[in-house]
Order: C-alpha cells, then sequence, then structure tokens
C-alpha cells in the first residue's frame, strides 16, 4: 500500500524499537484512543487487545487520569528530587506501601521498567559492599526479559535482544522456569549457583514471563526457590513491571506468595498508560545498608524526572481506578470469558500449552517454527492488523491481555478474529 503523508515524515525522521527499518513495514498512525480502541488517520478503529505493551489497564484517555494530571500540570509540572520533594510523591509512596508486602518500607523513584530493575540490581550490588561484601553475581531464569538497559539486559536471557553485548554484560548464572516436572532439577541448579558464594541477588518475574511468551508457572515452585535463595543471604528482586496492578488476579503477583521478595519493581501499568515513572521498592533493612557517616555509601543514582508530580498524580488515580470494585468485577468477568475461550481452543484448534492467568490468556501454536520475528509471527501480526486487531505474537505463541475497560463485544470480537485467523493458516481441527 502507497505511504500516507505522516507515514512518509515518521520515516523521514524517527527510529522506532525492535524494528529492522530495512525490511519492515511503514508504521501505522494512531492519532486518538478511547478506551479499548485506538484510531488511525482515517478513523479506523483497532482494537487494543494488549493494552499498548501492558500500559494501559483503563484504556486510552481515561478522563478520571487525565483530569488528575491536568489539575497537576496547573499546579507543579515538575520539581527536582535531590533535596527537594513534594506531596503527589509522598502520597504515591503512602498509598503504594500500603499494598505492597509489609516488609517494604521505602520507595525509590525513575522513569521505566527498565531503570526500575537497573535501579534494584545497583541497590543488590551496593548493599553487599556497604557490609565489606563482594557479591557481583545474580541468578535469573532462562529465557527471561528485564529491560534493555545494560544491567537489565543482562539478566535477561533473550539472547535475540542482547548478544550484540554479550561480552560486556555482568555476571549472570540462569536457571530453568520451574514446573512440576523439572522443580528438583531447578533447586539443585539453583543450589549449585549458590555454592559459590559470590551471588548477590536473584531476580524473577513473578508467575508469569511476559516478553519470553506469558509462560505461566506455579507460585509454589517460586516460594521454594526464594526460600532457599533467603537462606543463603541472597536478595530476591520480583520483577512485576508487567504482573502488577491486577494482571494476574491479585493486585500484585507477589501477593500469590507466601515468601515475599526484598525489592519489587513497578512501572507500564502504574500510571495508566499516561506517563513515564517507575519504583523500586525495598526493605528497611536494604535502605538502612545505605545510612552512614561516609557520603560514598549513600545511593547515586538518579533520573532527572523521577517522581515527576503529573505522574504521581496519574499513578494515584489509575491506583484508585484499579482498586475499584468496577475494575475488580471487569478483571473477573475478563478472567471467565478467557477461560472459556481457552476451552474452545483446546478443543478445536491445534494448539499446546493454553493456559489463563488472571486477564492474561496464552497459547502455543503445533509448529516446529518458533522465531521471535519469524514469517509465521509476521504472517499473524498482519493478519490482525487487516482485521482491526492489535495483538502482537512472541514466535508461535499468540496471547491477549486487554485493558480491562475491554466490552464483552470487543472481547468476543478479538477471538472470533483469532479463531479466524487459526483456520487461515491451518490450526483448524479437522472434523
Amino acid at each position: 500500500m502507497p505511504l500516507n503523508s505522516l507515514q512518509k515524515r515518521d520515516l523521514e525522521v524517527n527510529w522506532h524499537p525492535y524494528s529492522q527499518h530495512q525490511t519492515a513495514p511503514a508504521n501505522m498512525v494512531i492519532c486518538r484512543g478511547k478506551d479499548a480502541l485506538l484510531f488511525d488517520e482515517e478513523e479506523v478503529a483497532y482494537i487494543d487487545a494488549i493494552a499498548s505493551w501492558w500500559c494501559n489497564p483503563h484504556g486510552h484517555a481515561n478522563p478520571q487520569i487525565a483530569h488528575a494530571v491536568a489539575d497537576q500540570l496547573l499546579q507543579l509540572e515538575h520539581v527536582l528530587f535531590g533535596g527537594f520533594t513534594h506531596p503527589k510523591a509522598i502520597e504515591l509512596s503512602e498509598k503504594l506501601l500500603q499494598h505492597l508486602p509489609q516488609n517494604h518500607k521505602k520507595i525509590f523513584y525513575s522513569d521505566n521498567g527498565s531503570t526500575a530493575v537497573e535501579v534494584a540490581l545497583k541497590m543488590a550490588l551496593q548493599y553487599f559492599a556497604n557490609h565489606g561484601k563482594k557479591r557481583t553475581t545474580f541468578i535469573a531464569f532462562e529465557n527471561a526479559f528485564h529491560g534493555d538497559t545494560f544491567a537489565a539486559m543482562a539478566v535477561s536471557g533473550i539472547g535475540f535482544f542482547t548478544e550484540a553485548f554479550a561480552d560486556l554484560m555482568i555476571q549472570v548464572k540462569r536457571i530453568p522456569l520451574p514446573q512440576d516436572d523439572n522443580i528438583e532439577f531447578v533447586i539443585e541448579k539453583l543450589q549449585s549457583h549458590l555454592e559459590e558464594g559470590d551471588v548477590a541477588g536473584f531476580i524473577f518475574e513473578p508467575i508469569v514471563l511476559g516478553a519470553a511468551g506469558m509462560q505461566i508457572y506455579n507460585p509454589k515452585h517460586l516460594d521454594q526457590l526464594i526460600k532457599i535463595c533467603k537462606k543463603a543471604g541472597v536478595l530476591c528482586i520480583a520483577d512485576e513491571v508487567m504482573t502488577g496492578f491486577g494482571r494476574t488476579g491479585t493486585l500484585f503477583a507477589t501477593d500469590q506468595l507466601s515468601q515475599k521478595p526484598d525489592m519489587i519493581c513497578l512501572s507500564k501499568a502504574l500510571t495508566g498508560g499516561f506517563i513515564p515513572l517507575a519504583v523500586t521498592s525495598c526493605t528497611q533493612e536494604i535502605y538502612n545498608a545505605f545510612l552512614s557517616e561516609k557520603v560514598e555509601k549513600a545511593f547515586f543514582h538518579g533520573h532527572t524526572f523521577m517522581a515527576n508530580p503529573a505522574g504521581c498524580a496519574a499513578a494515584l488515580a489509575s491506583l484508585q481506578i484499579t482498586l475499584s470494585q468496577q475494575s475488580q468485577d471487569a478483571r473477573r468477568f475478563i478472567h471467565q470469558q478467557q477461560g472459556a475461550f481457552a476451552e474452545k481452543l483446546s478443543t478445536n484448534y491445534k494448539v499446546r500449552n493454553v493456559a489463563v492467568q488472571g486477564v492474561i490468556l496464552r497459547f502455543e501454536l503445533e509448529t516446529s517454527s518458533n522465531e521471535y520475528y519469524g514469517s509465521l509471527r509476521n504472517q499473524l501480526y498482519d493478519f490482525f492488523i487487516a482485521h482491526q486487531i492489535i495483538l502482537r505474537p512472541v514466535g508461535n505463541i499468540i496471547y491477549v491481555l486487554p485493558p480491562y475497560c475491554i466490552t464483552a463485544e470487543q472481547l468476543a470480537t478479538v477471538y472470533q478474529v483469532i479463531e479466524k485467523a487459526l483456520q487461515h493458516f491451518g490450526f483448524a481441527i479437522s472434523k
């Protein structure tokens, strides 16, 4: 198709993420959004079935969040957080700590998921350095994804994204994702890593690995691993950038754990998708390790826009919506619909590993091709866009993670288009 004027202008000036611009088609131009819909320059509506990379739990242009941001911008748009504070940052920290594990006492702000993870990893390393101990290694799951900054990239396991920087990483030892059939092996591998004595932290996406294809695993297995790490004095870091704020059936995925992490990373849905903001929460013990008469023991890490007042206002409004009965009912409804569609998929189509966790549905196509950006993935993506649905398959994995405000009709349309795609690409079971 010929490019429109905005696409031409975009190609002239913008470099987009995860794109090979030599071969990639021009990017779709989105001009406005409303609830679960995004509209292009021709006012064609697309159902955003992945909440725009999991950022918009309450949909687009939510008036409650928009008004909170507008009101804040007319009062205080920004103030540096070094040596200063402001009411919205105090209020947001207080509200978050009410809902985070009881052992969490302090909030450190940054501006996206990668930096929230980067902060946690640096905190862990300096925690031990401040105690006069040298621990420089982290443990992470194979195929995990924790971000694109250097330390976050190092603890990520997707080589496709990180192989160009392989010789420049911090030290990371990996363990498989624990499942019922391999948990003993995973425990043995974890213990062998811990016996080497230089492990500072264990970082994990609790219950669901997002970018790895929404891989779901049992919280009881994660509890076992955390307990072993804590016994060895290793700090445990929960990356809840994707799982936080109602995605997995509880407010936070760590709510389903009996063993609580020492740090939690939050972003994406934190502000309802309105403004970049991130949080790294931690225990009092971690915070105390940085208190000293020696200035060099302070945590010298900061972001220009950390704790931005407008971002904090958006986060407070988004959290209020998330905690509302209406939002909780919406999440329950989505979970029920996802479960019903999962049963249909398992019966009528050539799929495997169909699973639902909270509002997340994922399944794998029965194919030998699972390239992250392979031809099947690209064909599926194009098919969905042609049918006005925004879904981004991960290799041969399709997942649906909609905004909570999606209507029953819109969700049914998403399912219908998925079924059309499975039939079109030969994944329907012959009767």
